[in-house]
């Protein structure tokens, strides 16, 4: 159990610092959409995905690294609570366009993102199958 928490721990801090920096360097790229959150969020729902396609097809993988993967880096990457912040500032700001435009391109992006990446993983393109274990993921 030690472990377990350790993974989560250690996934959850190399995420969270990867979040910072991608919001420190790429947020200032533009005046309203923070670029840096959504870089985030899309590049975590492409880890997620190609983890959850990667950790279906390897059956044998230790559970300490899909907690490490899935729920620890990708956890502390994606931030659904500084993205819903930033959209309340824009509101606040009188700048709906562009909160339902960072809403909508963070939203369906990480959706593709995920999609894609579960796609590219598990037998180059086929179809999008869960394996049938009984078992619910461990993320």
């Amino acid at each position: 159990m030690f472990q377990l928490l350790c993974a989560v721990f250690i996934g959850g801090g190399t995420g969270s610092v990867l979040r910072w920096w991608l919001g420190m360097k790429l947020n200032p790229v533009h005046h309203a959409i923070p670029i840096g959150t959504l870089t985030a969020n899309l590049l975590g729902a492409f880890v997620i995905g190609a983890g959850l396609a990667w950790f279906n097809r390897l059956t044998g993988i230790d559970p300490m690294w899909k907690l490490l993967i899935t729920t620890g880096f990708c956890g502390g990457l994606t931030t659904f609570s500084t993205f819903s912040a930033e959209v309340v500032f824009l509101l606040q700001q009188g700048r709906v366009s562009w909160a339902l435009l960072n809403v909508a391109v963070n939203l369906l992006g990480s959706f593709a993102m995920t999609a894609v990446a579960f796609w590219l993983f598990l037998a180059g393109g086929q179809p999008l199958k869960a394996k049938e274990t009984g078992k619910k993921p461990a993320y």
